[in-house]
């Protein structure tokens, strides 16, 4: 399974967000369910790196599906549509194909 956390501040604000497993989504290596997140969260990374001037802390490991991304200074709006976009395209995929795949958390930082 795919466990999202949602980082947000004690305001209820987005600050980032950590997804980590295999969704075991059809044969290993072949599973869409991980592709779609994966692209999804690298697309993400890659446009606040290339459209922003925000900075943030991130990292991606292939082992364990482990994918990491906060902002620990101020968040643009710019930043924030696109973390709330990728957040938007996760639910899709959990709604679209079941809970027993992806799952959210939320958690105070």
């Amino acid at each position: 399974m795919i466990q999202v956390t949602i980082l947000r501040d004690r305001d209820k604000n987005t600050r980032g967000i950590e997804i980590d497993g295999h969704a075991g989504y059809g044969e290993y290596g072949q599973d869409i369910l991980c592709a779609a997140v994966s692209a999804l969260a690298l697309n993400m990374a890659n446009s606040v790196e290339q459209f922003t001037d925000d900075s943030y802390e991130g990292s991606a490991g292939e082992e364990g599906g482990r994918f990491s991304f906060s902002f620990p200074d101020e968040i643009s709006s710019e930043s924030q549509l696109l973390l709330n976009s990728l957040i938007l395209g996760l639910t899709a995929i959990r709604d679209e194909y079941g809970a027993e795949y992806i799952n959210f958390r939320y958690r105070e930082v």
